[in-house]
């Protein structure tokens, strides 16, 4: 191996261990009882802190909560996280969330997001694909900083909407990255 792949070697590495080893975020033998509390915990955190959400999931045919997502990278990084696909306010399944990304980063943050299905159409694709990975169709709408939801209207016409909160850790960068959500049995 040349000096050049070892250390290229070496960075993947550390990037992978800190994404596997970096808490409690569902790897490994969480069941469906555990995942649910989380969910249960992370609604509550969301509505008190966000409490225009509460319309959303009112206007919205279904929401996917992420209740813990840890995120890593030294150059090469990745996330994980385990949540469920609520339905009328019940659980219908379970799904992972697994990323890899890669450009000039450094760190490790853990975060929590709810996606908001605001058509039919939008839960459909979702359930029925083998993967879904998050695209142009996703609009973000608030992050940790700001005390209110602020969506405009144009905004609340988007298929997929996206509210990440609860952000802990410290991650410099920009990468190139791509989301897959993957139906799961707890």
């Amino acid at each position: 191996m040349t000096r050049m792949n070892r250390r290229t070697f070496a960075m993947t590495a550390l990037a992978g261990a800190s994404v596997t080893a970096a808490c409690g975020n569902g790897i490994g033998g969480n069941g469906a009882a555990t995942i649910d509390a989380r969910v249960s915990q992370t609604l509550n955190h969301m509505y008190s802190k966000f409490p225009n959400t509460v319309d959303l999931e009112a206007k919205s045919a279904g929401m996917l909560v992420m209740p813990l997502v840890t995120e890593a990278g030294l150059g090469v990084g990745g996330a994980f996280g385990r949540g469920a696909l609520l339905v009328d306010g019940v659980t219908v399944d379970y799904y992972s969330n697994a990323r890899a990304n890669f450009g000039l980063q450094i760190g490790a943050q853990q975060y929590a997001h709810v996606l908001f299905f605001m058509t039919q159409d939008a839960l459909y694709n979702f359930r029925r694909s083998s993967g879904w990975a998050a695209g142009a169709d996703l609009e973000y709408v608030v992050s940790d900083r700001g005390d209110s939801l602020a969506a405009e209207t144009t905004t609340l016409t988007a298929p997929v909407l996206a509210v990440v909160f609860g952000r802990a850790g410290l991650r410099i960068g920009a990468t190139l990255e791509g989301t897959k959500y993957t139906r799961i049995i707890p």
